[in-house]
């Protein structure tokens, strides 16, 4: 049997031509990351990276930098990908358990820059490393994630070496080797989620994906059978129940048309999502208010309990990883914003007494075997005796229940402002023309 990497390589450069329908969707993931990046380029966790590479950084280099002025990639792919992830706003991918977009943006606006990279080549070689990551995926996911492993800087790193490859030009072997290289630069644990260590997940992920296909070009190589092969990376991170590659088959379609991405509603862990969804769902039918209710119980995704380990969140960004501050904030507040992650947010004593009254469990390991994914629960018993029950497969924001036009744009307007920029509709319609821009430099000075 041919070595998984190299026919995954050898399909992604079949693939020379994409569907209207899958360049729309790039776009509006590269979008909708920009804006990400843009809200988040002056958290602390940035500036933190901007005050450890302060030296390197006012040497100047050929890539933008989201918080001003250029870099070298390497350093500016670290620094764009931990905005992007900063504020946890950015979008899901499914099929490799990860923040697909924080890695594969920032990774190649690291390399796009200096090679006057038009849109549309920019948005072929996105959408290439966005099937590199669910092909690899595929044979290590969920078990990879639910073993602890934090996807976004271990599948992520590789999908985006293959996408990094392809704006660089690199053929079938150079893009092999590329990810065989960033297999060994894949990490990560999902117990730092909560801490800034997080979205420096997705930078050193960006960062790491950028080193890697630019080693591949030079020369550097790896094995090709390091996926499957003994003390590769399914043997070392494939978790307790991985399938392999034996049954993967790409579609002819692309994944961004048949599974899609996830694009964020609210600013916080996606393992809380379908859970505020739905609570909000029974919150309009029913008129719910906080007086209403004696108590909230959700019933999760065994992993999403591991995720949100944050009962009572000291900070800003524990909260963004307590399902019992999330619930209780969305419904007070019908949503969240950016702004209910503020550290004078976070005690207000009506969001903390209905705290009190929220209970999460999840599905046992036994129940969630054979199936990809279950339904997001909630159980609401008012005071006067009622129960009401609603669930929710999907989030607002997937494919299957996507945010519309004008959502798109007030979420990118509200990145802006949160930035510190007038919200201003010229750039989201200029940012709209990507496909069409000769080069991706038209696009960044206006940023």
């Amino acid at each position: 049997m041919t070595s998984i990497l190299p026919e995954i390589a050898r399909r992604l450069s079949l693939r020379t031509t994409f569907s209207e329908t899958a360049m729309e969707r790039a776009r509006d993931a590269v979008i909708d990351t920009l804006g990400c990046m843009i809200a988040g380029a002056h958290d602390p966790a940035v500036q933190a990276v901007v005050d450890a590479f302060r030296d390197e950084l006012s040497s100047g280099g050929d890539c933008w930098l989201v918080i001003g002025g250029a870099a070298p990639s390497s350093l500016a792919a670290l620094v764009n990908g931990k905005a992007a992830h900063a504020l946890d706003f950015d979008d899901n991918f499914h099929p490799a358990r990860a923040h697909a977009s924080a890695v594969l943006v920032p990774a190649l606006l690291a390399v796009a820059g200096a090679s006057s990279t038009s849109g549309r080549h920019f948005l072929e070689a996105y959408l290439t490393g966005l099937e590199a990551q669910a092909a690899v995926g595929f044979g290590v996911n969920p078990s990879h994630y639910n073993r602890g492993w934090h996807g976004t800087s271990t599948v992520g790193t590789i999908g985006a070496a293959a996408g990094v490859a392809r704006l660089l030009g690199a053929g079938i072997e150079q893009t092999a080797h590329a990810m065989s290289l960033a297999t060994s630069m894949a990490c990560g644990p999902k117990g730092q989620f909560g801490t800034p260590a997080k979205p420096l997940h997705a930078g050193i992920a960006a960062r790491n994906a950028v080193e890697a296909a630019r080693l591949a070009l030079a020369g550097s190589a790896g094995r090709l059978d390091i996926l499957e092969r003994s003390q590769g990376f399914l043997d070392l991170f494939g978790g307790d129940e991985p399938r392999g590659w034996a049954d993967w088959h790409p579609e002819d379609a692309h994944v961004i048309e048949t599974r899609g991405l996830v694009t964020k509603r609210h600013p916080c862990c996606a393992s809380t999502h379908r859970a505020i969804d739905a609570l909000l769902d029974l919150k309009h039918e029913q008129d719910l208010t906080a007086a209403d209710i004696a108590r909230i119980e959700t019933k999760v995704g065994l992993s999403a309990v591991r995720n949100l380990v944050y009962r009572e969140p000291e900070n800003g960004m524990q909260a963004r990883f307590s399902m019992h501050y999330c619930l209780a904030t969305a419904l007070m507040n019908d949503g969240l914003s950016l702004k209910d992650f503020e550290p004078s947010a976070l005690h207000r004593p009506q969001i903390q007494a209905l705290m009190s009254r929220i209970e999460m469990t999840s599905y046992t390991a036994e129940e969630e075997r054979g199936h990809e994914r279950l339904p997001h629960r909630i159980t609401v018993t008012l005071k006067n005796g009622s129960v009401l029950h609603h669930a929710r497969l999907y989030a607002k924001g997937s494919r299957e229940d996507a945010l519309d036009v004008d959502q798109r744009r007030r979420k990118f307007a509200d990145c802006l402002e949160w930035g510190g920029y007038r919200a201003d509709d010229r750039l989201y319609d200029r940012l709209l023309a990507l496909p069409s821009l000769s080069s991706m430099n038209e696009a960044l000075p206006a940023m």
